[in-house]
């Protein structure tokens, strides 16, 4: 089995070679499997990842109590521009609503497996900020509209 990069094996040496991938696996915690016609995954044992659901379950269940404790989330709110420096172009509001967001959208994941939300809420308010960092653009996003302006397709 050809080595390249220690943490990714191709689907081809995974199919080929299962016990030795297997072991890889094993000793380095998990192995990303590249394939060329579909998206990559990881193999990883099963207790590895029960304990990184278990650690983003407690995690979030800290947030949400760290929430309730403070309504106002000032801790949490005070922790943002560090973990996301671009906030600082949203309003202490616009922080506040993206906080309660985010730590819903963390709490959906580890309690329901909802795994994408929190990206698309991360998503979502980056890109609020990005054309809040830009005055002639947001002044043009905040310009009113008028008109059809045609169908919209909408894949499920």
């Amino acid at each position: 089995m050809p080595v390249t990069d220690p943490d990714t094996v191709s689907f081809s040496d995974l199919s080929r070679h299962p016990k030795d991938v297997a072991a890889r696996a094993a000793r380095l915690g998990r192995v990303r499997v590249t394939h060329r016609d579909s998206a990559d995954f990881y193999l990883t044992s099963a207790d590895k990842a029960d304990s990184r659901d278990q650690s983003l379950t407690t995690a979030s269940r800290l947030f949400l109590a760290l929430m309730r404790q403070d309504p106002t989330a000032r801790t949490l709110l005070l922790a943002m521009p560090e973990v996301f420096p671009w906030v600082r172009h949203l309003t202490e509001e616009e922080v506040r609503e993206f906080t309660v967001e985010l730590v819903g959208a963390l709490s959906d994941a580890a309690e329901l497996g909802t795994d994408g939300n929190a990206e698309e809420v991360v998503a979502g308010w980056r890109a609020t900020a990005r054309i809040k960092a830009d005055p002639d653009a947001y002044r043009e996003a905040k310009r009113p509209t008028d008109g059809d302006f045609g169908t919209v397709d909408v894949v499920a």
